[in-house]
């Protein structure tokens, strides 16, 4: 895909979804993107990759337009000015945003880890409420007979 084809199709999936502006700003603001990754030393396949699909961008700007998704689209400022501004020399966005995907990533482990140790458990007081009313006085008759059969020697 290229640069041209990729703002097309972001184009063609925004317009009618949101005002004529903000698409214009939209393409705008990617076409601006890609030109600085570009001249950053990455390629264009590249960096059309790591924007992904068009139409899922596209589905994204237009539920952070209606309000739905506005921490994850202005993450460091308001406007994709500032989010362009917020670029290091690279063209690279800084390490904060990259790193703030990774943490609830591991809370999500953690939890995950925690259900299944609190699930096991569950299992196995389950597995022992049910036979202890039977296993109980079994092995107090077995006891019994063992300590019986012992002062019969």
């Amino acid at each position: 895909m290229t640069k041209e084809t990729f703002l097309s199709q972001l184009g063609s999936a925004l317009s009618g979804n949101m005002d004529s502006g903000k698409v214009n700003e939209n393409l705008r603001y990617y076409s601006e993107y890609i030109s600085g990754e570009v001249q950053g030393g990455k390629t264009e396949e590249e960096v059309l990759q790591m924007l992904g699909d068009p139409w899922i961008l596209a589905r994204t700007l237009i539920d952070a337009d209606n309000g739905t998704d506005r921490e994850t689209v202005y993450e460091t400022g308001g406007t994709y000015e500032n989010q362009s501004a917020g670029r290091n020399r690279n063209g690279d966005a800084g390490g904060k945003e990259q790193e703030s995907g990774k943490w609830w990533k591991k809370l999500l482990l953690v939890l995950f880890v925690i259900m299944i140790v609190l699930l096991v458990f569950a299992i196995i007081s389950g597995v022992i409420r049910i036979f202890a009313p039977f296993v109980l006085p079994i092995l107090l008759v077995i006891l019994v007979i063992r300590i019986l059969k012992g002062k019969r020697r």
